[in-house]
Order: structure tokens, then C-alpha cells, then sequence
């Protein structure tokens, strides 16, 4: 059937079944399934390779000192960027790139470049050419990566501003275009990117603007990638950007961010605003802080409730200040996150102070879950281990799916009631060992297989078709492409170089976007 049709005719079912809901419902509006996207996190061991110069994901510089342990040089001077200002004698700083086991990074010549007056070098590959500030190494890739190291810097005039380029790459070139060619193929035409890992959002301790990241920065692994280039993204992507704002980020803060991206990004394109990222999960230190604010404001007594209360509170409040600054809300789609779990939270969040109708959306995350622990009443690690691909796909299609319906149906009619769309944050599988079941090998070769199986393509496409028949929005994936590992398969590739035909849910999801009408890169 006609993708359009069949989002069409689910429309129509769920209209019916909500006109008869006891809720009061509010004027709602038409959803529009679209497929959006999370990336990877800045990092060096990111597998999609995002950027051309890949010391922009660079771990923190490393002191070293000759015959001393790992990591046991003195202290480092560095600037405000990250920039090392002076090396004590017999020591060096050093940084890793390109950890990526199995050769899934470019081979060939690489060009390595930087200001200032120093001694640079390259931990492998065989030196082509050198001169002041630049060099040419020949790399091969096979063996993982590779280290920089910095062995000299004249305080006078610091190595700064270093930069690692892929073979085929001038500097000139990066410096109009940042961005890796086949990263940008990859997701062209999503709807909207999600940019919370990116930033460097769960747990941040950006508070003032001066704490934001900035272009100059040594490494974006520490901050997060500036706003310019998110901003640049989304525009050359064609695609809407999805903001997530630092917890404890102050009100000038949320004001300047709020300018610049009314300076830099396409008017046309849209804005998604959350406050920060699962404020309701006690994992992450965004949720702390928020109980601690709603407590102390006298919200709620209890952390829980604290915390849900002060997400509304403190969203409304960047809501408005985004709204001063743009001249309104026409390029605003204001976001209420909860937990899809609980349809209970996103009731709380939506109802206090008015919250839900002060906002354009309700967001959540209706994972395919099969978190499997070591031990406990339900499925193990131990019984779920043993079984086949088949079996444990079967379970998943049986019980993970229509669980994750529910999900989506229990909280799109609290989305109803305050006029708000339904949007996934994140969405995808979440197939995973917890509680220890993480290090259970045999658990792990299971969901492996099952993340690779052809049947997932399958799974997939009627996870998507429950997504629209219960009227959702767009829907984000997490994520793009990283390494499957016991702490989970979330991308849908996990290498830059895979070929995505072989990937099942690449496959789906493209399919999917396809026949929303998104001008998505087929496999």
C-alpha cells in the first residue's frame, strides 16, 4: 500500500478511537511521520568519521614523561581552548585519533598541519614530506589508530591550531567545508537532526555562554561541537536542527545560543527546543539537578516530581526567551520530553503550570526494549542466551513491539489532551544486557546476530507502521553509525565504510523515508 495512504487511513482509525476517549482533547494537530536522525557523539573512537580534520574529535591532551608511567607526566599548561602553552623537560603531550579497530578508516596521505613553532610527529605510518607547520604521513589504517604527540612547543609562540586531514583534503577545502563528503551523502534528506550527543548534553557543566564550546577549541570531545557548526550543518543537510540546552544553562546563555542560531542557521529551516536531555532518568545529572531546583522552589516534595515539575517550569521559561529573540514562534517547535515508559510523567510535565499548552510537542523514546538483566523474575541472561536468533526475534515481535505500541499509544493520548504532536527523541531497538547481563558473552553474540539478521528489516518496517498508525511525528533514530558492543547496537551502521545494503535496519529505515516522500540515500 501507499505509504501516504496507509498514514492516511491510520489517521482516520485513530481519530475514531480518540473521539471516544474520555479525555478532553484539545484542537490537535495533523501529524506528519518523518524520519530524523541522532548522531554520534564527538569522540575518537566515533566510527562515522564525521569530520575531515579528525583531530576535531581528539581525546584531551595526555602528559607523558620519558621513563615514568602512562599518563604520568606533570601537569599541563593549557589555554583557554586546550592549547598546551609549555612542556616540561623530558616530557611530551600526546592524543589519540582514529581508535577504530579493523582498518574502517581512510589508508593513504595524510596531511597534517599547524601554527605556531613546535615539534610534531605521528605515532605510525612513514613521514613523505615535512616542513615548517605541515607534513604528509603515509597511514595505513589496518591496526587501529593512531596517536599525535606533541614533543616540542615554544612558549613564545605555541603549536596551536593543529589540524589532521584525510588523504585527499587541502586545508582550503576544509576550511569552506568541514564536513567528511560521505557523512553528509549519508543523511541527506532526514527531516530534522538531533544534535544531544553531538553537544555533549547528559551531564554538562555549561553554565555561562563563555562556557559554550567555540571554533578554536583544541578538541570538540570536551564541550561538544559549537553551534556554527550545527548551525552549518543543518543547512547544507537541508534539514531541520534539534537543540538540546545545558541544564544548568543560565538565561543569558539560552539568549545568546538563541541569537546565534538566529544568525547562522537557514531561515526556512525549523528549530526543535529541549531542554536538556531525559531530565526524568536518575542516571544522568541533569535529572539531580533538576530535583534539586524543583525542591528548592518548592514544586514538590519528592525528587521524582521535583524533577518533572521543574522540566515544564524551566522549559516554558526557555520557550519564551527563544521566542523574544526570534520574534515569535513560527520557526519553533517547543519540545516536552518525557519518559515513554510512563505515560504517567508526561501527564505530570504537560499539566503543570499549564506547561503542555504553552509547547508544540510531546517527545519520548519508544524503544524496541529488551533490556535482559543477570538475574531477576522475567527473562535472564542466562535463559534469553540460549536461545536462537529466530527464537529471541520472535520474542521481540511478540512482546517487545507490542509493548512499545502501547507506549506510543498511552502517550499520544496525553499529547491529545494538550493539543501537542507525538515526536520520538530517540527510537530504534534496545536490545541490550544490563545488571551485570552486559558482560555475558554469549548474551552478547545473540543480539549481535540479531541486530544483523535479515528479519530485523522486517521488524523494523512494522515498528515504523505503528509509529504512523498511532499517529507519531517525526521520529529521530539513535543513532547514525557506531560499533555495536555489550553496551548496545545503536546505529544503524556501525562503520562509515559498511556497505549499507548489508545493514537490515539501514535498509528499513531508508525504505521507510522513502515512502514518506524524503529525498533519503537508498542503499
Amino acid at each position: 500500500m501507499n505509504g501516504r495512504l496507509l498514514h492516511l487511513l491510520s489517521w482516520l482509525v485513530l481519530g475514531s478511537f480518540l473521539a471516544g476517549s474520555h479525555l478532553a482533547v484539545a484542537a490537535e494537530p495533523r501529524p506528519q511521520p518523518a524520519l530524523g536522525i541522532n548522531l554520534a557523539g564527538p569522540a575518537d573512537w566515533n566510527t562515522e568519521l564525521p569530520f575531515v580534520d579528525v583531530f576535531r574529535l581528539s581525546r584531551t591532551w595526555i602528559s607523558q614523561k620519558n621513563g615514568a608511567g602512562w599518563g604520568q607526566g606533570p601537569k599541563l599548561e593549557l589555554d583557554s581552548k586546550g592549547w598546551v602553552q609549555r612542556l616540561e623537560p623530558d616530557c611530551f603531550a600526546e592524543t589519540p585519533l582514529c581508535t577504530i579497530e579493523g582498518g574502517h578508516y581512510p589508508s593513504g596521505e595524510w596531511t597534517v598541519l599547524w601554527d605556531g613553532d613546535g615539534q610534531v610527529e605521528l605515532s605510525k605510518g612513514k613521514v613523505t614530506l615535512s616542513g615548517p607547520g605541515r607534513m604528509v604521513v603515509n597511514l595505513d589504517s589496518q591496526g587501529g589508530g593512531f596517536f599525535l604527540r606533541l614533543r616540542r612547543t615554544n612558549p613564545a609562540d605555541p603549536v596551536r591550531h593543529i589540524r589532521v586531514l584525510m588523504p585527499g583534503f587541502t586545508a582550503e577545502a576544509v576550511s569552506r567545508n568541514p564536513w567528511n563528503p560521505t557523512f553528509l551523502a549519508r543523511w541527506r534528506g532526514v527531516t530534522c537532526v538531533r544534535f544531544m550527543d553531538f553537544q555533549e548534553t547528559n551531564n554538562s557543566k555549561q553554565r555561562r555562554w563563555s562556557d559554550r564550546p567555540h571554533l578554536e577549541d583544541a578538541t570538540f570531545t570536551r564541550q561538544g561541537v559549537p553551534v556554527e557548526l550545527l548551525c552549518d550543518l543543518a543547512n547544507r543537510l537541508q534539514a531541520d536542527a534539534w537543540f538540546c540546552l545545558p541544564h544548568e544553562a543560565d538565561d543569558e546563555y539560552v539568549r545568546e545560543f538563541a541569537k546565534l542560531v538566529k544568525a547562522k542557521l537557514n531561515p526556512e529551516r525549523k528549530v526543535y527546543l529541549e531542554y536538556s536531555n531525559e531530565v526524568w532518568n536518575a542516571q544522568f545529572e541533569q535529572n539531580r539537578y533538576a530535583a534539586q531546583q524543583g525542591q528548592k522552589l518548592g514544586l514538590a516534595q519528592t525528587a521524582w516530581e521535583a524533577a518533572w515539575r521543574y522540566t515544564a517550569q524551566r522549559s516554558t521559561e526557555i520557550f519564551r526567551l527563544w521566542e523574544e529573540v526570534l520574534g515569535g514562534r513560527e520557526r519553533l517547535i517547543r519540545v516536552l520530553p518525557s519518559q515513554a515508559g510512563n505515560s504517567y510523567v508526561a501527564q505530570q510535565i504537560a499539566g503543570w503550570k499549564d506547561a503542555g499548552r504553552n509547547a508544540d510537542a510531546l517527545a519520548i523514546a519508544p524503544y524496541l526494549s529488551m533490556n535482559i538483566p543477570k538475574e531477576g523474575k522475567g527473562l535472564t541472561a542466562a535463559e534469553v542466551a540460549s536461545w536462537s536468533v529466530d527464537r529471541f526475534l520472535d520474542y521481540a515481535e511478540t512482546n517487545a513491539l507490542p509493548e512499545c505500541i502501547r507506549w506510543m499509544t498511552e502517550n499520544r493520548q496525553v499529547a491529545t489532551k494538550y493539543g501537542l504532536k507525538l515526536i520520538a527523541y530517540e527510537a530504534g531497538q534496545h536490545f541490550v544486557g544490563v545488571a551485570g547481563a552486559e558482560n555475558d558473552e554469549a548474551l552478547t553474540r545473540l543480539l549481535l546476530a540479531a541486530n544483523a539478521h535479515p528479519r530485523m528489516a522486517e521488524l523494523y518496517r512494522k515498528y515504523y507502521a505503528a509509529w504512523e498508525a498511532n499517529g507519531g511525528d517525526v521520529l529521530c533514530h539513535f543513532s547514525s553509525v557506531s560499533q555495536w558492543s555489550k553496551w548496545g547496537s545503536w546505529g544503524l551502521l556501525q562503520f562509515a565504510d559498511d556497505d549499507p545494503r548489508k545493514s537490515p535496519k539501514f535498509v528499513a529505515t531508508m525504505e521507510w523515508g522513502k515512502q514518506l516522500g524524503q529525498p533519503v540515500n537508498s542503499p
